[in-house]
């Protein structure tokens, strides 16, 4: 069988919407491609109701921005898309980002307003960033700030990242990667364990059992593979015979048995008396089927030992876009803003510091295009990130994400106590524009 050529690789650079490169060749024609150029990304607005947000992707774009460069198959591709143009494409050739970016530190939360992601360099470099940082922070931003509310809501108890088959194949590992960096334990994506350090879990489906002639084969052998560690999924037929058959083949030492349909709260309940009827006092109780933060808010009382979610994160339905932009705001030192009605912007190069009260609680975001006079317990909001096109302290992939852990761990704590209400409400801080 003749075999087929393979695809050719593409780099970040394709990650382009084709207006970037129309406004290049027209501003290279007319000679404002070389003007020094502000450019920032930020949310006019959050998700209807959400309190905050949680800015991810940053590590990912700064990764995708090191390797942004037009080779030979990618200067290809444009001309096969009629797309011509030689002084256009000599400049495509040659494109190294020379400018420097700041931005919040990934991790920490935003507001309406805050410049997220801030890019100072001459027009015909910083506008063919717009898609790249926007189409990484849109997406991993919502998949944080949806996982965060899902952590709150669980109080504590581990919530583990399960929704790779609900979504594009690349962005399950990001998705996993934003979760992992609010607070989830583990995902079952191993793409996302290998290139993050992520820990990864999985046991078996309903399948697996299916695949038996009856329910106690499928657990032996499930058993004698992976140890009595293990999570017996036992509501393939009936639950409750399920998990007798659970203990009578592994023994009360089980590690958990996993509930994936009914009344979750009902089932959790009964499979907990039921287990410790049979001995089995240590074996948790894991639960799945479309959770989302007030499904998991309303087991708060149930006895649960912990969740798995899928769908609600990595899904629109859980995990509104964010709605970033990438907007010009300054142009050779000069502020520039967007008037338009409902989409206005703020000219000039912004910073950013959060207010805290002396018990070290977030009181409000400061926003100016000027400096912003300090006060006792302002934090600066924005950290240098690349400077004369190297990045700034780049660290490996798993490294920077447990950096980005920490981080959200600490300025948690920092948000008032209304921000994890999950009942629709204003933004829990007010940004003040200076």
């Amino acid at each position: 069988m003749p075999q087929s050529p393979p695809l050719p690789t593409f780099s970040p650079a394709l990650l382009t919407d084709r207006y970037e490169l129309t406004m290049l060749a027209a501003a290279l024609a007319d000679g404002t491609a070389g003007r020094d150029t502000v450019f920032e990304v930020f949310a006019r607005r959050l998700p209807h109701g959400r309190r905050y947000g949680v800015l991810a992707g940053t590590g990912r774009f700064l990764d995708a921005l090191a390797e942004f460069r037009f080779g030979e198959a990618d200067l290809d591709a444009i001309r096969a898309q009629g797309i011509e143009d030689e002084r256009l494409l000599d400049h495509l050739a040659g494109f190294r980002f020379t400018g420097d970016i700041e931005g919040y530190a990934e991790g920490d939360f935003y507001f309406p307003g805050s410049p997220v992601l801030t890019v100072r360099a001459p027009f015909g470099q910083a506008v063919l960033l717009e898609t790249l940082a926007l189409s990484v922070l849109n997406h991993d931003s919502a998949i944080a700030s949806a996982g965060a509310r899902m952590v709150g809501a669980a109080c504590g108890r581990p919530c583990i990242e399960m929704g790779s088959r609900r979504t594009h194949e690349e962005a399950a590992v990001a998705a996993a990667r934003a979760a992992a960096l609010v607070g989830f334990t583990a995902t079952s994506n191993l793409a996302a364990g290998a290139r993050y350090g992520i820990p990864t879990t999985g046991t078996s489906a309903h399948a697996f059992t299916l695949l038996h002639d009856d329910e106690a084969a499928a657990f032996r052998a499930q058993l004698a593979t992976l140890g009595v560690d293990t999570t017996l999924l036992v509501d393939t037929y009936d639950t409750e015979q399920g998990i007798r058959t659970a203990i009578e083949v592994a023994g009360p030492k089980l590690g958990s048995v996993r509930l994936d349909s009914g009344d979750l709260t009902v089932q959790a309940t009964r499979a907990r008396e039921l287990l410790d009827s049979l001995g089995a006092f240590g074996t948790k109780v894991i639960v799945t089927s479309d959770l989302d933060e007030y499904a998991i808010a309303g087991l708060a009382a149930a006895p649960v030992d912990g969740y798995g979610v899928g769908t609600s994160l990595v899904t629109g339905s859980g995990a509104p876009t964010v709605g970033m932009v990438y907007k010009l705001v300054e142009r050779d030192g000069v502020p520039v803003a967007k008037n338009s009605e409902g989409k206005r912007s703020v000219g000039g190069r912004k910073s950013a510091v959060r207010r805290h009260d002396a018990e070290g609680t977030a009181t409000a975001e400061v926003v100016s295009s000027g400096p912003v006079e300090p006060r006792a317990g302002d934090r600066e909001l924005l950290v240098p990130l690349v400077r004369d096109g190297e990045l700034v302290g780049r660290r490996p992939p798993a490294e920077a994400l447990r950096a980005a852990q920490q981080l959200h761990r600490r300025v948690r704590g920092t948000l008032p106590a209304e921000a994890w209400s999950l009942s629709r409400g204003e933004p829990v801080l007010e940004t003040c524009t200076a």
